[in-house]
């Protein structure tokens, strides 16, 4: 079969399509003929050797992908040959065929197609996480999304509006903002690129400050990190939540926060692991899932992908995610 392959650390310049042996089923394991694999942030990270859990060299990155299962192996109960599914297995989803431990396995409901779920797993199951369990968000409140035209923010964007929240989305470009209010966003400012400076970052905490009525966001979502977070903090109101997503401004970049702003706000820092979360709470993430299904069939959210690309030209998805020109859900489809 064939796999993207990352045999060398370094940018995606150096990802190969090469052919691989086919998997071998193993007890409590899947076999999964995929038909549409998407990318993230992570596995940007991961292939320069940046992210927090390296896999071994040679690896095939993608961490979510949706297809039929071909092969079921002893243990197995929930599943069937001929199933469609999406999975969660962290790497090796951008090949024509992978192996998952059934955990990582979910049934796509009928009337969805390969690539919304294969758009819908990381990023969607992240922000409701993140919104439901760790913010406990609230009909009303003011929820702010950093780098919010990417995928975990333009579902972020739909998820608040969807959760009865008000949504303000902060993003590089006028283009990138607009796409946000077509998804729901109430409203949207452009922030600028790169490090921030002093006053670049007082400009922005003012900013949201104008933008919330002088009161701040309840909720703050930054998958972003860098010279944004600390001015955020300082904008956020009085008993907010600091969603902690990630960093994609750079791992060299992870900001230090002042611990005297959660004092003075009277708000809380929450690290959002929906990785480690849902190993933890199998059953409460299913709830989660079967939320986001109903969402979708009512039309609330919309993982459609807004960029395709081919197995052939995978690596190409992953530069594209890496040079910030993704609008949304990034997917490959086979």
């Amino acid at each position: 079969m064939k796999a993207l392959q990352c045999i060398e650390l370094g940018g995606p310049e150096k990802l190969v399509v090469s052919e691989v042996p086919d998997p071998i089923i193993a007890a409590e394991h899947i076999i999964i003929e995929v038909r549409s694999a998407s990318v993230n942030f992570p596995d940007v990270l991961m292939i320069q050797g940046l992210y927090q859990f390296q896999p071994p060299l040679p690896f095939t990155p993608g961490g979510e992908s949706a297809g039929v299962i071909i092969e079921i192996g002893e243990g197995v109960q929930s599943f069937k040959v001929g199933d469609k599914v999406f999975a969660a297995t962290g790497v090796g989803g951008i090949s024509e065929k992978i192996l998952a431990h059934q955990s990582s396995i979910r049934l796509i409901p009928e009337e969805m197609d390969f690539e919304i779920a294969a758009a819908l797993s990381v990023t969607y199951g992240t922000s409701i996480y993140a919104l439901k369990q760790r913010a406990n968000i609230q009909p009303g409140e003011t929820l702010l999304v950093l780098g919010a035209s990417g995928g975990v923010g333009l579902a972020t964007v739909q998820l608040g509006k969807a959760m009865g929240a008000k949504v303000i989305a902060a993003a590089s470009t006028q283009e990138k903002i607009d796409m946000c209010i077509e998804n729901g966003a109430d409203e949207g400012f452009v922030y600028p690129s790169g490090n921030l400076d002093r006053d670049q970052q007082k400009e922005l905490s003012n900013t949201i400050k104008e933008l919330t009525g002088g009161m701040g966001p309840n909720v703050i979502y930054d998958p972003v990190g860098g010279t944004y977070a600390e001015p955020c903090l300082r904008s956020i109101a009085w008993d907010g939540r600091y969603l902690v997503i990630g960093f994609a401004a750079g791992a060299d970049q992870i900001p230090k926060m002042p611990l005297n702003l959660t004092l003075l706000k009277g708000c809380q820092i929450v690290g959002v692991f929906w990785g480690a979360w849902i190993g933890l709470f199998p059953e409460e993430n299913q709830k989660n899932f079967d939320e986001l299904f109903e969402m979708h069939k009512a039309g609330k959210i919309n993982p459609t992908p807004s960029d395709k690309f081919t197995l052939e030209t995978s690596a190409e998805a992953i530069a594209h995610l890496k040079d910030r020109k993704a609008k949304g859900k990034v997917v490959i489809n086979f």
